[in-house]
């Protein structure tokens, strides 16, 4: 992807410091918390939430919670704020997921909305309709960092563990299932920085679960990598701390809907359309060799 104009211009101010006394006990809460290399990863998009509005205005998500997390985990996100791609990608990820939320829960304003993989994001804040129902779940030492960061101030949300590595995933959470000739109203998953840690066999199994599972006219919103990505995650200056690795990417964007009858892709986006029409341009000149976007949203729809 392109480097932004910003990036080449001037080099992004540091992170404010948290102050000396609640960083030392702030930090030892991380510490605490022992994340693994994947759940680490979960500062990179609190970091560009949290901060990325001062580059790139335009996109800031003005998220609500981001900067007072960061300062009570004492978490040093320069790495990420230098890799001004990544913020840009995370700021258009998250506009995009915020609109497709929002078109969702107008038609479905009583329907569940879940964050699969949830990390410290509270999209819940952007999509509550004052009707609707949300669910965050993550790993247990996520959800165990989350609830005493983010405790539950809604009766309409709640929070609980997941291992999407693990099948039945859909069981355990209790979401709703389609029922024989009884209406049953459709689920929003938001599923971002997820898929690609998996092996492509256990991504693939997620997207068939929520097919077989998921009631008529339910959607997943997810991000997508070119496959050609696919073990290059060192190289991001942003990844590199947490140890992390890119396991799956697809070739082609219909690989997505061809993993279960009845899923079938709704929209396709390019992240190079926050890079302006030189982004646009780069990924045209790029589409017939990735097969599909470098970095990018699908939205894939349950039929009947």
């Amino acid at each position: 992807m392109p480097q932004p104009p910003a990036r080449r211009r001037v080099r992004p101010p540091r992170s404010p410091a948290p102050p000396a006394g609640p960083a030392g006990r702030a930090s030892s809460l991380l510490q605490r918390a022992q994340l693994h290399p994947v759940p680490s990863t979960l500062l990179i998009p609190l970091a560009a939430r949290a901060y990325g509005g001062r580059y790139f205005p335009w996109l800031d998500c003005h998220d609500a919670v981001a900067q007072a997390l960061l300062t009570q985990l004492g978490a040093d996100v320069n790495a990420t704020l230098d890799d001004l791609p990544t913020v840009l990608n995370v700021l258009w990820r998250t506009r995009s997921i915020k609109e497709a939320g929002r078109a969702f829960f107008a038609e479905h304003p009583h329907a569940l909305g879940v964050n699969l993989g949830c990390g410290l994001a509270h999209h819940f804040q952007w999509l509550d309709t004052g009707a609707n129902h949300w669910l965050d779940a993550d790993l247990p030492e996520v959800i165990a960092l989350r609830q005493q960061l983010l405790p539950l101030r809604c009766p309409r949300a709640r929070q609980a563990e997941v291992d999407l590595a693990q099948p039945g995933w859909w069981q355990r959470l209790g979401l709703p299932e389609s029922a024989h000739g009884l209406p049953v109203l459709p689920v929003l998953l938001v599923c971002e920085g997820v898929l690609m840690y998996l092996q492509p066999e256990q991504a693939n199994a997620v997207l068939a679960e929520f097919a077989q599972c998921a009631p008529p006219g339910s959607r997943m919103v997810l991000d997508v990598m070119a496959r050609h990505t696919v073990g290059f995650a060192a190289r991001c200056p942003s990844m590199r701390p947490t140890g992390a690795a890119f396991c799956w990417g697809v070739g082609r964007m219909a690989e997505l809907a061809a993993v279960h009858p009845r899923l079938q892709l709704l929209r396709e986006q390019s992240a190079a359309e926050g890079y302006g029409w030189a982004g646009m341009a780069m990924d045209t000149l790029w589409r017939p060799w990735l097969g599909a976007p470098l970095y990018g949203l699908a939205t894939l729809g349950v039929k009947d």
